[in-house]
């Protein structure tokens, strides 16, 4: 799809009816985030989400789709070394039967992420924004800001891609950044907050469905307020990022 030009859709799930909505709207990649530990259980970070519970939610999102592809968040601290991280993946595959595991961070990974991948393991990368790390950031912030810093995402960007991992999940970077990074990498770039330029983009369903309790991410979208019903509101959601309608201005930095 990126080499065709064709944007990549995504959202967040994490059960079997919301996923089966996502799958027949034609959301290409469905995301069983960590996420769920603010959405669903109420904690004010992920860091809390256990691999238990990740694998439960998993499951459940697994038996709801028949064609979009299942990325599972490692959760904190589930790939702290090579074996560990290895043990966890299996784990996520085997009792999830994710397709495809996402990790957060740069270069310290690299050997993690070759180690899963040599044993099998399909890797999506996340950088920009990392949610686990949100209390070493000091909350959340928009990152790559000043040159120094967008030289470590772009130079991890292509570490990562080196290393063999499948996508990148981008999170709240300057959308000029995100363009520099989907140009140089010839592995899809799925942005969240990172501008309409990446191959893809992704949003946590809750968000654009404005059923999140608080304060709506500046870089998400009510797009229920419009359509009236769930799956109509996917439905434009994926037309508005194959259109390249979504995100706007607005939505990016």
């Amino acid at each position: 799809m990126k080499q065709q030009g064709e944007k990549i859709v995504s959202l967040t799930a994490y059960d079997a009816s919301f996923a089966s909505i996502l799958d027949q709207a034609g959301v290409e990649m469905i995301l069983v985030g960590d996420s769920l530990g603010m959405v669903v259980q109420g904690q004010s970070s992920t860091v809390p989400v256990t691999m238990d519970e990740i694998i439960y939610h998993s499951k459940c999102v697994a038996r709801g789709i028949s064609r979009s592809l299942l990325v599972v968040d490692m959760p904190f601290m589930s790939y702290a070394n090579a074996e560990q991280a290895a043990f966890n993946a299996a784990r996520l595959m085997q009792e999830g039967h994710a397709h495809m595991v996402k990790l957060e961070g740069g270069e310290k990974l690299l050997p993690i992420i070759s180690h899963l991948v040599e044993q099998g393991v399909p890797v999506c990368g996340h950088l920009g924004l990392l949610p686990q790390s949100v209390n070493q950031l000091g909350g959340y912030r928009v990152q790559g800001k000043d040159q120094a810093q967008a030289d470590i995402i772009m130079n991890d960007a292509l570490a990562l891609e080196k290393a063999g991992v499948s996508a990148i999940v981008i999170e709240c970077v300057p959308a000029a950044l995100a363009r520099k990074i989907t140009a140089a990498v010839n592995i899809p770039i799925i942005g969240i907050g990172a501008g309409v330029d990446c191959d893809g983009q992704v949003l946590v369903c809750y968000d654009m469905l404005d059923i999140t309790q608080g304060k709506r991410p500046k870089f998400s979208k009510n797009f229920i307020a419009e359509t009236g019903s769930v799956s109509a509101a996917v439905k434009a959601y994926v037309n508005a990022v194959k259109d390249m309608s979504f995100p706007a201005s607005e939505h990016s930095f």
